[in-house]
């Protein structure tokens, strides 16, 4: 894999949720990859919600520092900024294709990225927004190479 992947924030989540072990196992599986190929994206949105979601959302819960720990590496992956051009983008794309405002973010953040991919489960599997394509990580034919 050489290609640029966007990584939403419920990928990150499910490789630390224990409660959906199927999930855990294959997130980590992409998080293994994109580690290893240098090639994950995200954003401080994405980052910001990880954040809150483990540590205040997610039962069991992450510990506090365990969760700090995490985005510090993560920042590694020179997160893209939310800005003017962002918004401007993200409500195009949100006029556009009727995405939510934060997934309208976290497209434009990924074609920001230059990213060929974005791997999410809450949008639609096999989307393609000019020339990024959007899969849900979680199915049956959708492992990292």
């Amino acid at each position: 894999m050489s290609d640029r992947v966007f990584v939403d924030t419920n990928v990150l989540i499910y490789a630390r949720d224990a409660v959906h072990p199927e999930k855990q196992s294959r997130a980590a599986l992409w998080m293994e990859s994109l580690w290893r190929n240098r090639t994950g994206r995200l954003s401080y949105q994405v980052l910001q919600e990880y954040y809150v979601i483990v540590t205040q959302k997610l039962k069991p819960g992450l510990a506090t520092e365990k969760a700090r720990q995490d985005v510090r590496r993560l920042v590694l992956w020179q997160p893209e900024r939310t800005d003017a051009a962002l918004l401007e983008s993200a409500w195009s794309l949100a006029d556009r294709y009727g995405f939510s405002w934060w997934d309208a973010q976290i497209v434009a953040a990924a074609k920001r990225a230059r990213c060929s991919l974005l791997i999410s489960e809450d949008l639609q599997d096999g989307l393609n927004i000019d020339g990024l394509r959007i899969i849900n990580p979680f199915l049956a034919d959708r492992l990292p190479t």
